[in-house]
């Protein structure tokens, strides 16, 4: 036992012996701290709403209209930059009118560019104005209406996007209308990229992602990435070949397709007044009402029953077979245009309808 144990102890210490020298732990170098610690929460915010608005047309009408507003705020390499959008537009995306602002705040230069389109009788007006620094350019242009045919602006692009995410759908070789950043008219493509399922307030959703491509014709095309809800909502926006991007930080509410439910039936049901003692009640009062004012009439325009009695005593003298036509020859006389009463009748007499006002008739 003891030399079995003088062994064991001899192991031991050579083990001790054999151990490598302790490492110092890896530490990160200073670019790397200072890279993480530039790292800050997402600066800045973009909001879409899209609401039933009215607006008045050229002639004064005021006509309810789908009104789109976007604003949007941040940095861009620590420069204050933003936009802002209030379009109206018709139920199959026609623009009415449209009002955007961009504003870039440079420190040397800064820059503010403006945009409103308007529709008038048969064109678009379109009038642009930059301003960098204190020098502004303004220029009108006037495109006619036939020419704009399948246009799509932006506030009708953000509602374009909803509709083809509502329906899952992207028009296939579909060729479109749009601004390029000089305002100039060019083609806009849609494109339909797949779903994909991505992190969102700590839930996995589904999103539909459509590419919208500007190809202007004198610049390069721009294409923008919209990454969207099943109910149109915008989840993220990516610009092809920018930095940046835009992304809801909270999950909203889904909204879902309304079901249209029958209208519902109710069955007629025979209404027994008499046996209810307060519409009965009601009813013998009104009666009762009708009957004064009936009798208080007549007592204080007597004429009225030597009018009516005359009218048929006549009658049943004459009983004649067209009773209106007789009593409008017989009442005719007492209208104050009604012409005098020739000496002599024609057998061939004309209707005594023909000389009333037409407005009356």
């Amino acid at each position: 036992m003891s030399s079995e144990v003088q062994s064991t102890g001899s192991r031991a210490k050579d083990n001790q012996a054999s151990a490598p020298e302790s490492l110092p732990p890896p530490e990160a170098n200073a670019e790397a701290i200072h890279f993480l610690n530039s790292l800050r929460e997402p600066q800045g915010e973009l909001t879409i709403d899209v609401q039933r608005g009215s607006h008045k047309d050229v002639s004064g009408n005021m006509l309810h209209c789908p009104l789109v507003h976007a604003y949007s705020k941040g940095f861009m390499d620590k420069t204050l930059c933003g936009n802002s959008l209030l379009g109206y537009l018709s139920w199959n995306l026609e623009i009415k009118e449209q009002q955007s602002q961009e504003f870039l705040k440079l420190h040397i230069l800064p820059m503010e560019r403006k945009m409103s389109l308007l529709k008038q009788e048969d064109q678009l007006a379109m009038t642009r104005s930059i301003k960098e620094g204190e020098e502004v350019k303004t220029e009108v242009t006037f495109f006619p209406w036939h020419s704009v045919a399948g246009f799509i602006s932006e506030s009708a692009n953000l509602l374009l996007l909803r509709v083809m995410a509502w329906r899952r759908m992207v028009p296939s070789n579909a060729r479109f209308l749009a601004l390029d950043m000089e305002g100039k008219l060019c083609y806009s493509t849609y494109q339909a990229l797949g779903s994909q399922t991505i992190q969102m307030d700590h839930q996995q959703v589904e999103v539909f992602i459509v590419e919208q491509t500007v190809h202007s014709e004198e610049g390069i095309p721009m294409s923008c990435q919209f990454y969207l809800l099943p109910d149109g909502h915008l989840a993220k926006r990516v610009q092809v070949g920018s930095p940046g991007c835009c992304m809801i930080t909270k999950m909203p509410i889904i909204r879902e397709e309304d079901e249209i439910e029958p209208r519902p039936v109710f069955e007629k049901k025979p209404l027994m007044w008499e046996e209810d003692m307060e519409l009965y009640s009601r009813f013998l009062d009104r009666k009762e009402e009708l009957r004064l004012s009936h009798t208080r009439y007549l007592q204080q325009h007597p004429e009225a029953k030597a009018l009516i009695s005359d009218f048929l005593l006549f009658l049943l003298l004459r009983q004649p077979a067209d009773v209106v036509t007789f009593a409008a020859e017989h009442f005719g006389p007492f209208a104050l245009s009604w012409p005098p009463t020739p000496g002599l009748r024609s057998s061939n007499r004309p209707s005594p309808f023909g000389l009333l006002d037409p407005e009356f008739v």
